[in-house]
């Protein structure tokens, strides 16, 4: 059962991360080969409507991280189990491999030359006065306010979180927050999937070996920032923010049920704790 559900959750991850990709790759291609009258802020809605989607059609399955920086994130603070990560990375990487593939296919006949320029409708580059280095701490600092916010977003104890499916637009309009805010300094990957994948699939679609030598090899910043950057956005939230919520503090130590994740009152951890013990005896007989 738990290989069936694994996969079905692989599989999510893959179809999630493509909507994303769909939705903000052919934003970008809408804009820079057909000159569409769209302005970054409508730019950066886009995407974060990308997110919300993928949330909607692939939440219930997987959570729909859509995002190496938010699985590793949330392992890095005992939230998700490490033996998932590998294979939800693997998955993110080829969703957004495809997303970028579709919106290829559906604007192909407008790429008439492969240029540098044309290739950024598929992932990200910094600016031109950006160093590398400076990209990437603008990366970390951005991907670390992302996964504060998914997981403020989502945190059943926190009182003032949007409730249901109120939260998959609270965290596509903070996508879009972020890009609004500062997106145009590295493109806002914040996602090591959401800009590997397509760069893979750029370097395979004519592009050749430009995806990972333009800006001075510029393809592992928003690898390096996003991942740094997701683990100390999830620690922060942990250590400084969840520690303090008014209900941690009374009870000393969050219950949840491990299936659904939602908090358990004493009566309820009491009932799940008996029946595991009366499957276990009779298990044992």
């Amino acid at each position: 059962m738990e290989k069936e559900n694994l996969f079905g959750e692989c599989i999510s991850e893959v179809i999630g991360t493509a909507i994303l990709l769909f939705f903000g790759t052919s934003v970008v291609a809408n804009i820079v080969v057909v000159n569409a009258n769209l302005d970054w802020w409508g730019l950066s809605l886009i995407w974060g409507l990308g997110v919300t989607m993928a949330i909607y059609i692939t939440g219930g399955v997987s959570g729909a991280h859509i995002n190496p920086a938010v699985t590793v994130g949330l392992a890095s603070v005992g939230d998700f189990p490490w033996k998932k990560v590998f294979p939800f990375i693997i998955s993110q990487i080829t969703g957004a491999f495809l997303g970028a593939g579709a919106t290829y296919f559906i604007y192909s006949d407008q790429f008439v030359e492969k240029t540098t320029a044309n290739m950024t409708v598929f992932h990200t580059i910094a600016m031109e006065n950006i160093t590398n280095p400076k990209a990437m701490m603008i990366e970390l600092i951005l991907t670390a306010l992302l996964v504060m916010g998914v997981m403020a977003m989502t945190e059943p104890l926190n009182t003032s979180s949007p409730k249901g499916l109120g939260a998959a637009i609270s965290v596509g309009l903070l996508v879009a927050g972020i890009g609004a805010a500062a997106g145009k300094l590295t493109g806002f990957a914040i996602n090591p999937a959401r800009d590997f994948g397509p760069k893979l699939f750029t370097a395979l679609a004519g592009w050749g070996a430009a995806p990972f030598t333009a800006h001075n090899f510029y393809f592992w910043v928003p690898i390096v920032g996003p991942l740094i950057g997701g683990v100390l956005g999830a620690v922060v939230y942990k250590k400084f923010i969840r520690a303090y919520l008014p209900e941690v503090l009374q009870k000393g130590k969050t219950k949840e049920d491990m299936m659904t994740g939602d908090i358990l009152d004493d009566q309820e951890s009491a009932t799940i704790a008996a029946e595991k013990r009366k499957s276990e005896a009779v298990a044992r007989n």
